[in-house]
């Protein structure tokens, strides 16, 4: 498409003003990495350490932050330009409109295995060898990947996807708008065993798992059910690959967890919090509302609302942490300074 096309279909979706470079008008046929961009591909320019590329990229136009220097660059260069408050959101509407994620057509495979009192909505895709349980409800549009088992009494919301060999345990409500990704278990039983003299005994969980709308569930990330109550989501909150959520974490609004994050049981968590890869969270702690914490943090009691920590247990907020962390590589010097400075004082007088 030419590029006074593509903007008019971006303001479409875009309400914040766009600035648009004057009588460049290029085609455009795809996007691409700044850095890796050619002739005919529309890139974006986010944050200072990729401000030099727009005197190198090999991109027909570019969307840049309001910055008139790089906008000047780029009609240096003969490159369009549109220029946003937020490059990365314009970009990545612009990616939709060369782009639509595999979809397939509604209908059911002959192979699916669907028990009789299932509740199908409409424009259902369900496909191979899926196996839909007793008395499972699932809503219009619904599309349901190869392989994929949903167990009794789960609820499935409209124009959710469920991708190949997924699994939504009984009695799971999964929202409208949601995406669970290949190999995902929602709903299963928590770790839940009570010790006893004669070994474990089994503690059954007896609970459910509520996604509300919006979520996403990365791949083979898993969601626990507890053994009574509820393990709950918040709506529009996502969760990276290989993320465990125990049994009775309750997880607010529009937060992010990324891989390999883990939350233990009981875990409470606020709205729009962050959490790095790799992240742990013990037993019970609560995280309050707009938290983000670093890769590897370990997070043990309370966090207050609007902290940023690091590091071990307990963390640390997050610019005394850096602060140590830059220390740390000198502790030997450190430590030779204070031997050399205890020898010169053993040496002094005792009344000094």
């Amino acid at each position: 498409m030419r590029f006074s096309e593509l903007v008019q279909a971006l303001e479409a979706t875009d309400r914040s003003s766009l600035a648009i470079a004057p009588k460049l008008n290029p085609d455009i046929v795809g996007v691409a990495a700044v850095r890796e961009a050619s002739a005919g591909t529309l890139s974006y320019i986010e944050g200072d350490q990729f401000a030099s590329a727009v005197a190198t990229t090999q991109a027909s136009a570019l969307i840049l932050p309001r910055n008139p220097t790089l906008q000047e660059q780029a009609i240096a260069r003969e490159v369009a330009w549109i220029s946003a408050p937020d490059p990365r959101l314009v970009f990545a509407k612009a990616i939709t409109l060369f782009y639509r994620p595999f979809r397939p057509e509604p209908g059911i495979h002959p192979s699916a295995v669907i028990h009789p009192s299932a509740k199908l909505g409409d424009n259902l895709y369900i496909g191979p060898h899926a196996v839909i349980q007793a008395d499972v409800e699932l809503g219009s549009d619904v599309c349901v990947h190869p392989n994929v088992v949903v167990y009794p009494g789960a609820k499935v919301g409209d124009r959710t996807v469920l991708h190949a060999n997924c699994v939504i345990h009984e009695r799971a409500q999964v929202g409208a708008d949601c995406v669970i990704h290949s190999g995902a278990v929602v709903g299963s039983e928590g770790f839940g065993f009570v010790p006893t003299p004669q070994g474990w005994f089994k503690m059954d969980q007896s609970g459910i798992v509520v996604l509300e709308d919006g979520v996403e569930v990365g791949c083979n990330s898993t969601i626990d059910r507890p053994a009574v109550g509820e393990t709950r989501i918040g709506q529009d909150t996502k969760l990276d690959n290989l993320v465990h959520v125990g049994h009775g974490v309750r997880i607010g609004r529009s937060c992010a967890l990324a891989a390999q994050v883990g939350l233990a049981g009981g875990v409470t968590v606020g709205d729009r919090v962050l959490l790095a890869g790799q992240v742990g969270v013990a037993n019970q702690a609560k995280i309050g509302n707009g938290v983000i914490a670093t890769a590897k943090t370990g997070i043990h009691g309370e966090v207050p609302d609007g902290q940023v920590i690091s590091g071990g247990t307990p963390p640390l907020p997050n610019k005394l942490w850096l602060r140590t962390s830059a220390v740390y590589g000198r502790l030997a010097e450190i430590y030779q300074t204070v031997r050399r400075l205890e020898k010169a004082l053993g040496d002094r007088p005792k009344h000094d």
